[in-house]
């Protein structure tokens, strides 16, 4: 009987072993305010009071979990995220240094790497919830792309000045804002969503939390109450740039973004849809369905009936209105707004050949922002984002080497 057993579970092994087309390692990218597995205690932006992480590599499964600056720049963020996975000493750019007046190599980040061995033989997948899915595309054309520098020449870097073909597999936005979302306003003026974090911070200590900033050249002063760390992040001179997370979140900054960071022929896309919002039939405005978070709907709310406005005057309409609490439905899908045109985005069938360079829409969801993250959940809930999750990685690793 035990040798049966045994000879029944080696066949199952082989089984996944034929269905796994590659194993290449996937790597979790956080959005706007997220932390990283080292800040808010036992508490996981990946699964909140799950570890996400640890979930999916008990299912075989081989992932990393980054933590890029929660208030930065896609640009910033990408170049971090790159250092983070391959290792060394972060190096933002000789052009883009001097243009915003950056650290170019803040000595505080410089990283073993998550996966050193990382090149066009050993790829990775990349998985982005909000605008983490920004920061993966920014980063995507930044190993494609030799930048050059204010003199003429090349950038003079590890990531930028020469390219990197083949060194990203797949990409998967998840509540992704790629073309913006209306509630940006409210970025650059307050953080959504702030009671959450200041409560976390409470229950997890000051020491829990870092704003990541130091290319600003601003740090934490030591015994800083979090309270007065946060106030003083908000007053710096960084928020009045292009170079942070309101400007690349805006529905102008998505959109040139959106010009420049095109679909990749090489890469597999995958995106996520969330919304929990309903029409109002008296107003034709969108309000929070009664399963939203207490603390995002009155984001939802104002986002239900907002417009914004692009640099050349024409604004966004009534179909901008359904939202998730913190992104438009409609921008989840994929790069539209882009001046060369939309990414290719169809929707994703079982089975069937997938092509790269398009983007598959992987399935509407009811869901605020925050729950798809893995935030505030009931028992069914996590039942279901776990097999969500656990479904799309055995995807990823089914694509062709």
């Amino acid at each position: 009987m035990k040798r049966n057993r045994s000879f029944l579970w080696l066949g199952l092994f082989l089984a996944s072993m034929v269905s796994a087309e590659n194993n290449y390692p996937i790597i979790l990218v956080h959005g706007f305010m997220g932390w990283g597995r080292e800040e808010m205690g036992n508490y996981r932006y990946w699964g909140g009071r799950v570890d996400l992480e640890q979930y999916l590599i008990e299912k075989g499964y081989t992932v990393y979990t980054a933590n890029v600056g929660p208030v930065s720049s896609n640009w910033d963020r990408a170049v971090e995220l790159y250092y983070q996975i391959k290792g060394g000493q972060v190096d933002y750019g000789k052009t883009h240094s001097e243009l915003y007046g950056l650290v170019r190599g803040p000595e505080e980040k410089s990283y073993k790497g998550l996966y050193s061995e990382w090149d066009e033989n050993h790829p990775v997948h990349l998985v982005g919830h909000s605008m983490g899915g920004q920061t993966i595309r920014m980063l995507d054309y930044m190993l494609r792309t030799s930048i050059i520098d204010s003199s003429g020449l090349s950038e003079d870097s590890g990531l930028l000045g020469k390219t990197h073909e083949g060194w990203i597999k797949s990409i998967t936005s998840i509540s992704t804002p790629h073309n913006g979302t209306t509630l940006s306003n409210i970025v650059s003026t307050g953080i959504p969503f702030l009671q959450d974090f200041i409560a976390l911070a409470a229950i997890a200590g000051n020491s829990f939390y870092n704003f990541d900033l130091e290319q600003w050249g601003f740090q934490r002063t030591k015994n800083e109450s979090w309270g007065d760390y946060f106030r003083r992040m908000r007053e710096h001179p960084a928020w009045g740039t292009k170079n942070i997370v309101s400007w690349d979140v805006s529905v102008e900054g998505a959109r040139q973004m959106n010009s420049f960071c095109t679909a990749n022929p090489e890469v597999y896309y995958f995106s996520f849809i969330t919304s929990n919002t309903v029409l109002d039939s008296t107003s034709y405005c969108h309000v929070p369905d009664e399963g939203m978070s207490y603390i995002i709907r009155a984001n939802a709310r104002l986002m239900g009936m907002k417009k914004a406005f692009f640099a050349d005057g024409s604004s966004t309409d009534s179909t901008w209105f359904e939202n998730d609490g913190i992104v438009n439905k409609i921008s989840m899908y994929g790069p539209t707004t882009g001046l060369n045109g939309p990414d290719p985005i169809t929707t994703y069938r079982k089975n069937e050949l997938l092509i790269p360079g398009q983007w598959y829409v992987m399935g509407e969801y009811r869901s605020d922002h925050r729950k798809f993250a893995g935030h505030s959940l009931n028992k069914n809930e996590l039942k279901i984002f776990k097999n969500i999750y656990s479904n799309h990685m055995e995807l990823l690793w089914s694509l062709p080497k």
